[in-house]
């Protein structure tokens, strides 16, 4: 029996996770969930499971929270926090396994290395903890008994694809990428698309901000800075290929010219059931591939005219340092501005690319300073460029 507790259980990630655990009871006990501020689904999460402390990030709802649960006769069995000290308090549960960070932006970054310090397993779904302190989160690795284990299904192709071999033999690592939307259209065409063109991706179903980066293939390039941290290997020996059929989830190139691919239906349920029982595998009542009804395996080379998202993170990942948290924080904040059809399509590589120009680089940033560069970049990009 292994406890888990899960930061954003009611976003996509943390749903198919409470799928996973639901489909597997003698496997999984959950020790606490939280959410952003979908009470509903939570108080239903709550009833199931009876998790002993929950977490609703946003504050204002804590004491509706707390009524609700007195109301069912439920407030003497689970303890009920809010913001990011709650999120805190969860990552640091003794009694908890593992750990799924499934939150969107930066405030899964604390709770991830308050985890590492106690010793836990990470199912990190969270792109933006690796994103903007990689060096931070790899040094607790170091330092403390934790472990991560990726959850996106390209990192855990990956890690799949690495079981058994040597770190001295990886050549390449190859990102697979659907290509979104508006894969093979013209800029000018693509300057046109609206937040509701935007968010019917092709193979995925997944939270809305995730979508808008899988439009703008800056979520490529998010994974792309994750692969640097979690496989150790340099920019260069990363490649993103297009594959719009999305059944190819990632592979690997070794020395001796051998590539091992990880495939699978496009599915989360896959990955994080993976890394919930890793090493070992279970059975899956998911859809399996049928290769006789399998048709095409195409691939082709990213467009980083049409898409400048993707260039931004390898240029971000070049410089290192803050810019690298300058490129997830104005990101965040243009996708969101984007989603409330505030901005148009391009205007957010536009920006990302004149904030990461101007902003006052500095090289190896400490935690303080990262939250400090992250607020500036929120601050400026509302005040100087959205208002």
């Amino acid at each position: 029996m292994k406890r888990i507790s899960i930061l954003g259980s009611t976003g996509s990630i943390g749903l198919q996770t409470i799928e996973v655990v639901r489909n597997n009871p003698e496997m999984f006990q959950i020790d606490a969930l939280s959410a952003r501020s979908s009470l509903d689904t939570l108080i239903e999460q709550i009833i199931e499971f009876r998790p002993k402390e929950v977490c609703i990030f946003e504050e204002k709802h804590e004491k509706t929270l707390k009524s609700r649960l007195k109301e069912l006769g439920l407030d003497d069995l689970v303890e009920v926090s809010s913001g990011i000290e709650g999120l805190v308090k969860i990552s640091e549960i003794e009694t908890t396994d593992i750990l799924v960070t499934s939150v969107v932006g930066m405030i899964g970054l604390l709770p991830t290395l308050k985890a590492l310090e106690k010793g836990k397993t990470i199912a990190l779904a969270n792109k933006e903890t690796l994103v903007t302190a990689g060096h931070l989160v790899m040094e607790h690795l170091k330092k403390y008994s934790g472990q991560i284990i990726p959850v996106d299904s390209e990192h855990s192709a990956i890690f799949q694809c690495l079981v058994g071999e040597k770190e001295s033999s990886v050549e390449k690592l190859i990102l697979t990428a659907s290509g979104g939307p508006f894969r093979g259209m013209q800029k000018n065409d693509v300057a046109k698309m609206t937040r509701i063109e935007a968010l019917k991706h092709p193979n995925w179903s997944m939270g809305q901000k995730i979508t808008i980066d899988s439009a703008t293939l800056m979520n490529k390039g998010l994974e792309v800075i994750e692969a640097k941290w979690l496989f150790d290997v340099d920019k260069d020996d990363i490649e993103v290929v297009v594959h719009p059929q999305s059944i190819i989830h990632s592979m690997v190139e070794f020395k001796d010219g051998s590539v091992k691919a990880q495939i699978g239906t496009p599915d989360m349920k896959g990955p994080i059931q993976y890394a919930l029982t890793y090493p070992e595998r279970l059975h899956s009542k998911e859809p399996k591939l049928n290769f006789h009804t399998l048709k095409d395996l195409t691939f082709e080379k990213p467009d980083m005219e049409v898409f400048p998202c993707l260039r931004l993170a390898f240029e971000a990942l070049e410089q290192g340092g803050s810019s690298l948290t300058v490129l997830n924080a104005a990101n965040e904040v243009l996708v969101n501005e984007f989603l409330k059809d505030k901005i148009s399509f391009y205007k957010i590589s536009d920006i990302i690319e004149q904030t990461i120009k101007v902003h006052d680089y500095i090289s190896n940033p400490t935690l303080s300073d990262i939250l400090e560069v992250d607020k500036w970049t929120r601050e400026f990009v509302f005040k100087n460029v959205i208002n």
